[in-house]
């Protein structure tokens, strides 16, 4: 059984914190057999990875935002655009061969698809069930209980944006050590999602940190009255 976390950010995300060498080191550090870097709308990070030496199997992906929400791509070294429609975008990544997970689905500030789109929960491969991002966890919760309904694997991540919290949230997974193990076990369901909180002074200090920083990108985009 591997410990894997599918849902890790570094600094190539925008609101990423850790070098890709920080998330690695940190992976060993605390026993994680596997980690998926899913920065936003980005591969570099996964690429970058995949280029280091380590003994943690990495599983290269992004995290696409979607007209509807996020989307976790995983297994692709190919930038999928920003923008499209959920459905249009799972379909592009799945020509592309990509495994496919819908994170934090009902997640009111996160960005959940499911919330928007629900049927979304019946296209992808897996659903993200806990998400280590939380404040009181009923989002998790539903999630669970959606992906039981409907039959679809259930995985768990950290959502990890700075490498101290990496494994989080954890997903054990029935697989050998190597990449195409871990992704064809994600799509055959032998998968379980555990975890526990990122501390709430940490997750309130990154989003009122990033939330920051999207009011300054607008008012710099702003066009100026003259």
């Amino acid at each position: 059984m591997l410990i894997a976390d599918l849902h890790v950010h570094t600094s190539f995300s925008r609101d990423g914190e850790s070098s890709v060498a920080e998330v690695l080191a940190r992976a060993e550090e605390v026993g994680i057999d596997v980690v998926a870097i899913t920065d936003h709308d980005t591969v570099d990070g996964a690429k970058e990875a995949l280029g280091r030496k380590s003994k943690v199997v990495i599983i290269p992906g992004l995290e696409i935002s979607t007209r509807q929400g996020h989307l976790i791509a995983l297994g692709i070294t190919e930038t999928i655009p920003a923008g499209m429609d959920v459905l249009d975008t799972i379909a592009l990544a799945r020509s592309k061969g990509a495994v496919l997970i819908l994170p934090h689905p009902f997640h009111m500030w996160r960005h959940g698809v499911a919330r928007r789109y629900r049927d979304a929960l019946l296209e992808v491969d897996a659903i993200e069930v806990f998400n280590s991002r939380y404040i009181v966890g009923s989002a998790n919760r539903k999630a669970a209980r959606a992906a039981r309904r409907i039959g679809k694997p259930c995985v768990g991540g950290s959502d990890a944006h700075n490498a101290r919290y990496l494994g989080f949230g954890r997903t054990l997974i029935d697989a050998e050590p190597d990449a195409g193990s871990v992704l064809a076990a994600i799509r055959a369901g032998r998968t379980a999602a555990v975890g526990k909180m990122t501390p709430l002074r940490t997750y309130t200090r990154q989003s009122l940190r990033n939330t920051w920083k999207r009011i300054k990108r607008r008012i710099k985009l702003r066009p100026r009255i003259r």
